[in-house]
């Protein structure tokens, strides 16, 4: 494992963090970053375990620094991950600003490395999960797969698209098309090529009702545009879809997990989020009001809420 670039002027996460790039199976390069509880620099208080935070689509390392704060202070290590196809990992297409994945389960390679990397850093262990949006239909798929976590808390996970009817439309009757054609490696219909935050103002946005926090995310990508994505390929949500349809079908792991929904979601399907925690004898929904988005970045009475809650799951699995 290589030092890889951490962008730690803009990470704002506990000082000794480290960032690796890794290798995959299937030969791409992505990136974790590692931070440590402060005890594990300061001689302080045991460190109670690591927890993986697995980001949603568009979202890069540094994004998680503030939280990785959040949870030292709570007494856990942690770690986050740059996708393929996003972050400054290896993006899949030419055209940078398009999301794209091969197959969804090659996130699993992913997810692969970065777990040998733990085992290689000798992370503390118990291990955990925080899975949010994109990266809570990963870490769901790696749960199925028997994924070393003791327990797992997952924010707005994407398991359903939230398409409206229009697109829904388009892509079922473009998708065919486009894939035939061998052209489904282009961004979908109907999604721009910036990146979201960049060109939308704090007022009207769909993820965070916490303006510093808006402010933060944005400054990232202000510093490292590389860190910038914009919408997904036609495969990818094509992919997204079919994976999807087939975590529906599994029965939920036996793992305890919280699930964290706003109640101003409107990315993820919120219906399939709620029809797998009826059916997650071990897990438990929280409902937000007025929560959008990405509840880790939320105001600060709801990140409160948030850590707190999940890593008293977390205490609970020691």
């Amino acid at each position: 494992m290589q030092p890889a670039p951490f962008f730690e002027q803009v990470c704002d996460g506990p000082k000794g963090g480290h960032a690796y790039w890794l290798t995959t199976s299937d030969g791409l390069r992505i990136r974790a970053g590692v931070w440590p509880h402060a005890g594990d620099t300061q001689g302080a208080d045991k460190t109670k375990g690591t927890v993986f935070i697995l980001p949603g689509r568009t979202e890069c390392v540094e994004k998680y620094g503030r939280a990785a704060t959040d949870l030292a202070a709570r007494g856990y290590a942690s770690l986050a991950i740059d996708w393929r196809g996003q972050g400054i990992a290896d993006r899949m297409l030419p055209d940078r600003s398009i999301g794209h994945v091969n197959h969804f389960d090659d996130y699993q390679l992913d997810m692969a490395a970065v777990l040998n990397m733990a085992r290689d850093l000798d992370l503390p262990k118990p291990w955990f999960m925080i899975g949010h949006s994109m990266g809570g239909a990963i870490g769901l798929h790696a749960l199925f797969e028997g994924a070393p976590f003791e327990a797992a808390s997952f924010s707005a996970p994407m398991w359903g698209i939230g398409l409206t009817t229009v697109q829904k439309a388009m892509l079922r009757f473009l998708a065919p098309i486009l894939t035939l054609l061998n052209m489904d490696c282009k961004r979908a219909p109907g999604t721009k090529s910036d990146t979201y935050m960049m060109v939308q103002d704090f007022k009207g946005n769909v993820l965070t009702r916490d303006a510093d926090m808006y402010a933060y995310m944005r400054a990232q990508v202000a510093a490292e545009p590389d860190l910038g994505l914009g919408g997904p390929s036609t495969r990818w949500v094509c992919e997204s879809i079919a994976e999807n349809r087939h975590i529906d079908m599994l029965t939920s792991p036996d793992v305890p997990a919280l699930c964290f929904l706003g109640l101003d979601e409107s990315i993820v399907n919120t219906d399939a989020v709620r029809s797998r925690m009826a059916r997650w004898p071990r897990g438990e929904l929280v409902e937000v009001p007025k929560g959008q988005h990405e509840i880790p970045m939320e105001v600060p009475e709801t990140r409160k809420i948030f850590f707190d809650r999940s890593c008293a799951l977390f205490d609970a699995n020691l």
